[in-house]
């Protein structure tokens, strides 16, 4: 790590003093923001995510994200200590993700990295920065089991299971689903589990399962899926897959007539999804970390200041890396220190962080836990499901 080291003092403080009060001058201010006073120097992060390949959309909502937090925390800063990127493309595929980490951990010498984006690459990758003592940082991958590989690994997103118990038990309870037809990917990782998760809490809850439809990432045809999914006539149809195939399937299922009274329930979808679908997207429900009218400490600040500098609105990938930033910058205000095993134990004890996804921790295993949110698509927008 390129870090020239004095006497090092760190203390959390707030951007702006004195304006806690009131609950809607809260929700304006940026989040809490570390002052490195007493340092001199960089700190290297490393920064994992697909720039080029099929999730490049993906990647680049990610990489803005973290920009954003980045400028934020460097600008409210004291002293000359300052927090640098050294980014790797990982090409969204496993092996472009473990060269990615190798390079950063073998040649640039980093103790942290954050990222990567997607299940499968975080499983390829992860153990590389466990064996190497470097945390790691995904603000995006959230099959179960990932953080359990080493106590230097850590996630932002919320797990499968984390957002589809709550998702179902509240979508059940208000559209009184009993049989239903699940399609998803079976080469990716989040995918299939998030599948395996909805069957089971579905098979819980007393709903059928009619069908379950397989498909691989990169297939562009869905048609026999879905004419198999509505020749089975179900109350719903839950969908796992990555970001590129969830707008598709919207758009088929809409060509081949599934009725509006069926609807889609989806793992995560962003504002980019929706648009992408267009009017295929009306009515279709999602399992979420972030919505962004949500009253969460900083979130309107963020909104505001993202869709100025980049000159669109944030979505989730956006949010959720923004989010991971911070929380990182508090785990080095807190460990007083550099040092990765350091920030790994100080990450470990953060509880109830206010961050733009709501109160943040992170469970023993390094899994975060704070609020999922179900949001519904109407007139074109995502909206909180009531």
């Amino acid at each position: 790590m390129r870090f020239t080291q004095f006497a090092f003092v760190l203390a959390i403080a707030a951007l702006v003093v004195g304006l806690s009060a009131c609950d809607q001058m809260q929700r304006l201010l940026l989040p809490t923001s570390p002052q490195m006073e007493g340092l001199s120097g960089e700190i290297s992060i490393g920064l994992v995510y697909p720039a080029t390949g099929r999730l490049a959309s993906v990647g680049m909502e990610m990489e803005s994200g973290f920009e954003l937090a980045r400028e934020e925390i460097n600008n409210s800063q004291l002293g000359n200590t300052k927090l640098e990127f050294i980014t790797e493309d990982s090409r969204g595929n496993a092996e472009g993700t473990v060269g990615a980490f190798n390079k950063l951990i073998g040649q640039d010498g980093v103790s942290i990295i954050l990222g990567p984006a997607t299940s499968n690459a975080a499983e390829a990758a992860f153990p590389i920065a466990q064996q190497n003592g470097v945390v790691a940082i995904s603000s995006t991958a959230a099959a179960r089991g990932l953080s359990a590989i080493g106590d230097f690994i850590f996630r932002t997103s919320l797990t499968t299971d984390m957002l589809i118990l709550s998702g179902i038990k509240a979508t059940q309870a208000k559209l009184g689903y009993q049989k239903v037809a699940i399609i998803y990917d079976e080469t990716d990782l989040f995918s299939a589990d998030g599948a395996e998760v909805i069957g089971a809490v579905l098979t819980a809850n007393g709903v059928e399962i009619l069908t379950t439809e397989t498909f691989q990432s990169g297939d562009a045809d869905f048609s026999e899926q879905l004419t198999r999914i509505k020749e089975s006539n179900p109350d719903a149809v839950f969908v796992s897959a990555l970001p590129p195939d969830k707008p598709e399937i919207l758009i088929q299922a809409h060509q081949l007539n599934i009725p509006d009274s069926v609807p889609f329930i989806i793992n995560t979808l962003t504002i980019t999804d929706v648009q992408a679908a267009g009017d295929a997207a009306e009515g279709t429900i999602a399992f979420t970390n972030w919505v962004n009218t949500a009253d969460t400490p900083g979130n309107q600040a963020f909104i505001q200041n993202y869709s100025a500098k980049y000159g669109i609105d944030p979505n989730t990938w956006a949010a959720q890396s923004y989010a991971s930033v911070y929380i990182l910058a508090k785990a080095i205000a807190d460990a007083q220190s550099v040092d990765a095993t350091a920030i790994r134990d100080a990450l470990a004890n953060i509880t109830d962080f206010d961050t733009v996804l709501g109160q943040f921790s992170f469970n023993t295993v390094g899994d975060a836990v704070y609020d999922p949110v179900i949001l519904i698509v109407k007139n074109g927008e995502l909206q909180v499901f009531e």
